[in-house]
């Protein structure tokens, strides 16, 4: 009995750790270090979508800190009352409902998930080639494909981001972690 018990606690805490976000996020070697299948989710990306595995790993540093199941702050009623969340975004990558649902339908993946990191990471390739294709922002401009990815094409080709100071300073700091990103992955990808 001893011993079921003692691996069961076993089990449990492996489960429980491989779900942690990993431990040092800026440091992309060490990221698929800790994650080794995430490797091959963001190649795999990055062969069908033609963007970055950096520009992919900016994004979801910034959007989730790379914890599976973020989910946007709660919202309340005279300051104290919970009435929901500030919007739909949810998982790896913070994709909305409307966005989520929109790229399975373009792509097949009915079965597609926010919380799983091969999906999220198809999700952004395919989300930033709808950009490059859209808008012309080269896959490898981590700063425009991140005020479109967060504002929205829409919003993007409207300039709403030049509206949002704190914004362009999220999407200089999505650039340079995708610079620091991409000096790392040269020594070890």
């Amino acid at each position: 009995m001893r011993i079921f018990a003692l691996l069961l606690v076993f089990i449990l805490g492996s489960c429980a750790g491989s779900s942690a976000p990993p431990t040092n996020q800026t440091d992309a070697c060490s990221i698929l270090d800790q994650r080794r299948g995430w490797e091959r989710d963001l190649v795999r990306s990055e062969r069908t979508w033609g963007v970055p595995v950096s520009v992919q790993m900016a994004t979801i540093w910034k959007e989730s800190n790379f914890r599976r199941r973020a989910k946007t702050s709660k919202k309340y009623i005279l300051g104290f009352i919970p009435n929901g969340r500030i919007s739909t975004a949810y998982g790896y990558g913070q994709a909305l409902d409307g966005t989520w649902d929109w790229y399975r339908d373009e792509t097949g993946n009915r079965r597609a998930d926010r919380d799983d990191f091969g999906d999220v990471t198809d999700f952004i390739g395919w989300y930033m080639d709808q950009s490059y294709r859209r808008l012309g922002i080269a896959k490898y401009d981590a700063y425009n494909q991140y005020l479109a990815y967060h504002d929205g094409q829409t919003g993007f080709s409207r300039g709403s981001y030049k509206n949002k100071p704190w914004l362009i300073g999220v999407a200089n700091e999505v650039q340079a972690m995708a610079n620091r990103y991409e000096a790392q992955l040269a020594t070890c990808l």
